[in-house]
């Protein structure tokens, strides 16, 4: 069974809740300027997106990602982070953090995953890396729920 494509939102959501979609705005705003870095925090945010499935999301971490320079293998290889070489250990730890957190209904933020995060954040960090997280959750379920769609474009690397 083949999907239509979707070209058009379901519903202009943040039109429909501007108070709200200006607050998020200001937390993602807030976290933008941690010292977890732009790079780590678009890192994190596209592996939440590709885990949750937004289109729309996954798109704009890729791009944001290429726009900092990052290398297109690792931003391809992200969804395979595990088998792949390609990222240091305080990336390893903040995307297994992400990912456990992103399946907390199956994984309910085991220890093992937390205590990985303390050789290699503060408790500052920790705390913005989680709000991160959640954050992208939270955006993911607005962008899937309301059907974001991907609007075709050229890729422009750095």
């Amino acid at each position: 069974m083949t999907q239509d494509i979707q070209t058009k939102a379901r519903l202009p959501w943040h039109q429909l809740a501007p108070q709200a979609y200006k607050a998020m705005g200001g937390v993602a705003a807030a976290l933008a300027d941690s010292t977890l870095g732009t790079r780590l925090i678009d890192l994190v945010q596209l592996r939440v997106s590709q885990i949750n499935g937004c289109a729309y999301c996954v798109d704009k971490h890729a791009r944001d990602l290429l726009k900092l320079g990052e290398d297109l293998q690792r931003i391809n290889s992200l969804v395979t982070w595990h088998e792949a070489g390609l990222y240091d250990a305080r990336e390893r730890a903040a995307l297994q953090w992400a990912e456990s957190l992103t399946q907390v209904a199956h994984t309910h933020a085991p220890d093992a995953d937390f205590e990985q995060l303390r050789a290699h954040f503060d408790d500052r960090e920790i705390a913005e890396l989680t709000l991160v997280v959640a954050m992208m959750n939270a955006w993911n379920r607005m962008g899937v729920g309301m059907r974001m769609p991907v609007v075709p474009k050229a890729l422009q690397p750095a």
